[in-house]
């Protein structure tokens, strides 16, 4: 159910769910404020209670107030808004929005819709709009596909097309849980050494995610013959998505996809396809 950005952040202020266009994928958001609200998320994407959520933020400022902040966190901070989700100790968070974990999840997006309906209502609670495990949604036609009754807000297309990166700034060394629209070598760049995986619950961290009902074959990238041919690394991220749903709905019943040149957000696509792969 289509509606405005305007009405979309009236529904969140009262407590509803609403999908939000993100520059990564669009998000099934509520208010943070608002405990039943971000319950009634997991409920609608048969979410685990456990599995945290990414609180989205319109500033920095507004990020400083719920984490305990440092100053890896401030080297990090010119690529927000961006696609890149900082994982902090949490400060006046619901406990509900981390998992009962003692960390949160921040990130600020860099989608002029998403922070329109921020600023209009304050932090949103929001994961990927499509059922829990499944294909990310990166058009709001994925989002009424999956969730026929529930308002969503059209942002056009998703420029990024994979979900954001998730970097751990916790004890030790920085860690890079989830690969995506900010590189290994960019958040190298600002923070030194950067250990890669670790055991926090992070979003879309599970060994089978981001799946179609058809099966996934992969091929080495550089071979000829796929459904779904690498091109160049950004192109290859913006239509993964859309062309995994458009072969489900032609009810394929395998879909060939060749992996992405490991490079940059390459890297990021590659984890997407793996894990949609994993059965």
């Amino acid at each position: 159910m289509l509606v405005t950005a305007q009405r979309g952040s009236q529904i969140l202020k009262e407590g509803g769910i609403c999908g939000v266009p993100t520059e990564t994928v669009y998000g099934l958001a509520a208010s943070a404020r608002s405990e039943a609200a971000v319950r009634a998320i997991f409920y609608a994407k048969s979410r685990p209670a456990e599995h945290p959520l990414i609180l989205h933020v319109a500033d920095v400022a507004t990020a400083r107030q719920h984490s305990v902040w440092d100053a890896r966190a401030d080297a990090l901070i010119d690529l927000w808004p961006g696609p890149l989700t900082l994982v902090l100790p949490a400060r006046n968070v619901l406990s509900v929005i981390t998992g009962g974990h003692p960390s949160v999840a921040l990130r600020v997006p860099n989608h002029p819709v998403a922070l329109e309906i921020l600023a209009a209502v304050g932090p949103l609670a929001a994961p990927s709009a499509n059922r829990f495990g499944r294909v990310s949604p990166t058009r709001v036609e994925h989002v009424e596909a999956e969730f026929p009754d529930l308002p969503v807000v059209d942002g056009g297309p998703c420029k990024v097309g994979v979900e954001s990166t998730i970097v751990a700034l916790l004890d030790g060394l920085p860690h890079l849980l989830r690969p995506g629209g900010v590189s290994l070598e960019t958040l190298m760049a600002r923070l030194g050494p950067v250990q890669v995986g670790g055991a926090i619950a992070v979003p879309g961290s599970l060994p089978s995610h981001y799946a179609p009902r058809a099966k996934i074959e992969l091929i080495p990238y550089g071979t000829s013959g796929a459904d779904i041919p690498a091109g160049a690394p950004e192109d290859h991220a913006r239509a993964l998505y859309d062309a995994l749903r458009s072969f489900d709905a032609r009810g394929a019943q395998t879909i060939v996809c060749e992996m992405a040149d490991s490079v940059g957000i390459g890297v990021a696509v590659n984890d997407r396809l793996r894990r949609a792969a994993h059965r």
